[in-house]
């Protein structure tokens, strides 16, 4: 027994110095999994660099958790593109992301080719890309900007996070259910929505590294992180069910011809997109409808949030591409200053889309991505995937590998995103994989871009932005690449800086 003992310290302490964890005797690489959970994403990019790209972890033998973590393009492209069919969300996704329901996200097969079509078919509405401009602008100019405003003002600190998470929940609440929680307001009211998806997320994200079995103990237990999920799940559920009745009677109303179709409504379009297709399924309409609302609330609000945070935490640290953004913007809106900027016109802006494709590039709002094979399967790379393989496509370390990116993968340089003729550099979705890629490509691309746009271009506009000195800006360990402490920064209006 000692001699084992000693054997085992010994492969643990050669596979420290490698930066390979510790094949532990039945428990697998679980101890190392969970302590270095906090710092997840930093941590699945060590093993990967080590290991040339694909790590092929261990997980305790009763578990059946053995994931298979990727970061080779070629084999993004066979998952989510070329052998597409092969590899569902898997019951696995399913049973760790029920809280979603059956939305987009969660779902195989028919119902998730449902969910497109209707999604899809919404989103695409003749109205609603000036519907979700119009509501994007109403919060810049009655929310965002009177906020900075007074902190600029009292020349106080802010978590810009905060601020943008706030933001982004206002205008997808309105967007997607017509009602405003107005989160963004001076006195930064507390808003148990909002709390609850970040909850719930975290609790999600320990689920994906955490036997099953153990995380269904705590569930049946209510006990820890599943205990917060279950408060959460509860709060929103509330929050979304509410809003669907009430759109649910305006939308009655209007057929019974009892009022007037007014305003185009993103409910209203849903409605009429699953009417279409209802009598040929046997979807429950308002079961559906909130699934597709808690899919897109989750993966817009937070993912967007996300990616303005780390879009000013990088230009925070780039000064020079803040300047030469600064510079751009005047250039094309020279003589608009206090008008509407539509999406047309600021999407001409080569340098800020390249500033936020590279900033999506290395802190993508959506670190991880989960596959399940149906059938045995030989990636191009070479590597062998069986029934029970469980892969993890690593987005998070792809924008950090020389063998994707090139030597100077870590820089920041919007430049690698303009073209020789100064155009805008486009790269293939199985290697820029910030918004997915194949038939699961997020829907929302568009609109998340269009917030992006909005957002970052009015703020750099009228403040410059400091970091707090001393403040740590860390990757919290969540479904959503959110900053675990938040962004704190100062304000300086532009005006007073001449």
């Amino acid at each position: 027994m000692p001699l084992l003992i000693l054997i085992l310290l010994y492969r643990h302490y050669r596979n420290q110095r490698s930066g390979i964890p510790t094949n532990w005797p039945i428990l697998g690489m679980t101890p190392s999994m969970l302590t270095n959970s906090h710092r997840i994403y930093d941590y699945a990019t060590e093993l990967l660099l080590h290991s040339g790209g694909t790590f092929k972890g261990k997980g305790p033998w009763f578990a059946n958790m053995n994931p298979l973590l990727i970061t080779n393009p070629l084999d993004v492209h066979h998952l989510l593109t070329k052998n597409f069919s092969n590899y569902p969300r898997g019951d696995t996704f399913r049973n760790i992301f029920r809280f979603l329901g059956d939305g987009l996200i969660t779902s195989d097969g028919k119902l998730w080719e449902i969910n497109h079509k209707v999604t899809i078919s919404a989103l695409k509405h003749a109205c609603f890309q000036d519907m979700l401009e119009t509501v994007v602008w109403n919060k810049v100019e009655n929310g965002l900007l009177p906020i900075l405003e007074s902190i600029s003002e009292h020349h106080t600190e802010v978590d810009l996070q905060d601020i943008f998470q706030r933001f982004i929940f206002d205008t997808m609440s309105k967007v997607l259910l017509d009602n405003d929680p107005e989160c963004l307001s001076l006195d930064f009211p507390y808003n148990p929505c909002l709390k609850a998806f970040t909850k719930g997320e975290e609790a999600l994200t320990r689920r994906a590294v955490t036997p099953q079995s153990l995380w269904k103990l705590q569930q049946l237990l209510r006990v820890g992180k599943e205990s917060k999920l279950n408060t959460a799940g509860y709060t929103l559920n509330n929050f979304v069910y509410k809003c669907i009745a009430q759109n649910q009677n305006d939308y009655d109303n209007m057929i019974n011809g009892e009022q007037q179709e007014g305003k185009f409504k993103f409910f209203t379009a849903l409605m009429r997109e699953l009417k279409d297709i209802q009598s040929d399924t046997s979807v429950h309409p308002t079961k559906f409808i909130r699934d597709v609302l808690i899919t897109l609330m989750t993966a817009g609000k937070d993912s967007t949030a996300s990616a303005l945070s780390w879009f000013f935490y990088n230009l925070a640290r780039n000064p020079t591409v803040e300047g030469k953004i600064l510079k751009e913007i005047h250039t094309h809106f020279e003589g608009k200053v206090g008008q509407r900027w539509n999406t047309e016109e600021l999407g001409k802006m080569v340098y800020l889309h390249g500033a936020l494709c590279e900033s999506l590039r290395l802190f993508s709002p959506v670190p991880f991505n989960y596959k399940s094979p149906l059938r045995p399967d030989i990636l191009p790379s070479g590597h062998q995937v069986d029934l029970n393989t469980k892969i993890i496509i690593s987005f998070y370390s792809m924008g950090r590998m020389k063998s994707v990116w090139g030597e100077d993968c870590m820089e920041f340089k919007p430049e690698r995103w303009v073209s020789p003729k100064g155009g805008i550099k486009h790269e293939p979705s199985y290697k820029f994989t910030t918004f997915s890629s194949g038939p699961r490509t997020c829907v929302g691309k568009k609109m998340a871009l269009t917030q992006l746009q909005i957002v970052s271009s009015i703020i750099i506009y009228h403040y410059h932005i400091e970091l707090v000195e001393g403040h740590t800006v860390l990757p919290a360990g969540s479904m959503v690449l959110s900053m675990k402490h938040g962004l704190k920064v100062k304000l300086t209006k532009r005006s007073e800086m001449n």
